[in-house]
């Protein structure tokens, strides 16, 4: 729970581990789940005064630059798709320091202009992925920070917990905020 200070129950993202084990044909629920995530940041984020959405609790990320992260990240999500697509021996790298929200400045933006080109972006990508060929949602290739194999169902999972883990965060920012 969050008080003054930043208490956290959400997960470290880099300590998670990740056990791809589902069948190759939950591909539809995924793209449901990524199809679903532009509306409940949505629905998260409404309605939260302004102060609450661009606190900064011990310099980490507000609410905000959450929102704005998940959006920096859907270049490389569709990388990676495109990556199944080619064939390539290794998945797309990611910043790590995750360089580009720093210095985006997303506390700056208009939250409308964040949200909706998130949602543009990720209709994009299911866009995507819904035109591939069923074949290539078993196709697998090496992530490069886990070290291991990754089915494109696999990328489809990680990209939907990794929006999961931002929106746990949103939520417990703003939910003491929220009017």
């Amino acid at each position: 729970m969050l008080t003054g200070d930043l208490m956290s129950n959400v997960p470290r993202w880099f300590e998670r581990r990740f056990e791809f084990n589902f069948p190759v044909e939950l591909y539809p629920n995924l793209c449901v789940r990524l199809r679903g995530a532009p509306a409940r940041l949505e629905e998260l984020v409404r309605g939260c005064p302004r102060e609450a959405l661009v606190r900064r609790p011990e310099r980490k990320w507000s609410a905000q630059e959450h929102a704005g992260h998940l959006l920096d990240l859907e270049p490389l999500w569709l990388a990676r798709v495109e990556d199944f697509a080619k064939g390539s021996g290794e998945l797309s790298v990611a910043d790590l320091t995750n360089r580009k929200t720093h210095e985006a400045n997303h506390n700056a933006r208009p939250l409308g202009d964040i949200l909706a080109e998130f949602r543009a972006a990720r209709m994009g990508l299911v866009e995507r992925v819904q035109e591939a060929d069923e074949t290539l949602f078993a196709r697998s290739l090496v992530h490069p920070r886990l070290k291991k194999p990754m089915r494109l169902v696999d990328h489809l999972y990680f990209v939907a917990e990794h929006d999961d883990h931002h929106l746990a965060w949103i939520w417990e920012l703003v939910k003491d905020g929220a009017s």
